[in-house]
């Protein structure tokens, strides 16, 4: 059980398993520990033996407690040995491994299987009800099965429902009033049918069914006998989306304003010139003649065609007045 008082059907991993997997960590742990140690043996040929004894141990604490220990923390508790026989380390309140709790599994785990060769771990596992070892009692954890038998099998269907029932029942989804629904009960009843698969019939049948009392309460439609709470569930989940895809697609199937129509067009009229206003009309004050009003051209009007220039009109002879001017 959480913290937060939530029960988890986790099956804890016992001995047997348990040792199979630690066996084969080791043997793969110990095959790159000698691969290493005969790789440095040759190439460091010309140290001392204080020295190779050192390079030696170092080795050895790198492959038997820090590999481990990083390989289980990026993996979120999973070696070799357990994602072989589909085991995880998880914590006691069934959340991931971190750092810490790797940690404190090698070093213990490092003492009790290798330095003492594993007889407190396997006495302890034997007598714990979970199967915990010394490290796991230390750091917290606990070793669950992840594959389950049978859990890869097919999925158990639901009960068949009776036609006659689901005609009645489609009545009255239609007349069911959805909104006293909150969100986060929509929210558990699509992640309850969409794990459907991945639970166990017991579970899904405990879960479905406070689920649908719960929901039955809110919109006052009791489950109907005979009907499996999972299918009503699906069936009033399925009413719920139908009804938001109608009221999306009536919102964009909402027309526009439609347009005012047009009035009936006039004959064309011929272009004016613009009148100056009364108040910008040129006139006189006090005898002082007012300046010409400014020349608007019309913006409509054609341009004047151009005239052709005229000859000057012929000087006419002066007459004669017996006058004759100074030379």
């Amino acid at each position: 059980m959480t913290g937060e008082a939530v029960v988890l059907d986790l099956q804890t991993a016992k001995l047997p398993s348990r040792a199979l997997a630690i066996a084969l960590d080791l043997l793969v742990e110990f095959a790159a520990l000698f691969v290493s140690v005969l790789i440095l043996s040759v190439a460091l040929i010309d140290l001392d033996g204080a020295a190779l004894a050192a390079v030696m141990l170092g080795l050895m604490v790198f492959f038997l407690v820090a590999v481990p220990v990083m390989v289980e923390t990026l993996s979120h508790g999973r070696s070799l040995g357990k994602a072989s026989l589909g085991l995880r380390v998880v914590r006691t309140d069934g959340g991931p491994v971190r750092f810490r709790h790797s940690l404190v599994r090698g070093l213990v785990g490092f003492i009790e299987l290798i330095v003492v060769t594993g007889a407190p771990a396997v006495i302890t596992s034997a007598l714990n009800s979970e199967g915990r070892r010394l490290g796991d009692i230390f750091a917290g954890t606990v070793v669950v099965r992840e594959r389950t038998p049978g859990a890869g099998g097919p999925v158990t269907p639901l009960p068949p429902v009776h036609p006659q029932l689901l005609h009645s029942m489609g009545r009255e989804l239609v007349a069911m009033d959805l909104s006293a629904v909150p969100e986060p009960l929509w929210l558990a009843i699509r992640q309850l049918l969409g794990r459907m698969g991945q639970l166990d019939p017991s579970v899904t049948l405990r879960m479905s069914t406070g689920l649908a009392q719960d929901l039955s309460a809110r919109i006052g439609h009791p489950v109907p006998p005979g009907l499996h709470p999972a299918a009503y569930l699906g069936a009033v989940l399925t009413e719920r989306q139908r009804r938001e895809w109608m009221r999306a697609h009536a919102q964009r199937q909402v027309p526009g304003p439609a347009p005012r129509p047009s009035a009936a067009p006039s004959a064309p009229m011929a272009p004016t010139t613009p009148v100056a206003p009364a108040d910008e009309r040129p006139h006189r004050v006090l005898g002082v003649p007012a300046a010409p009003a400014p020349h608007i051209p019309a913006q409509s009007a054609p341009a004047p065609a151009p005239v052709a220039p005229t000859a000057p009109p012929l000087d006419k002879p002066t007459p004669n007045t017996g006058f004759a001017p100074p030379s």
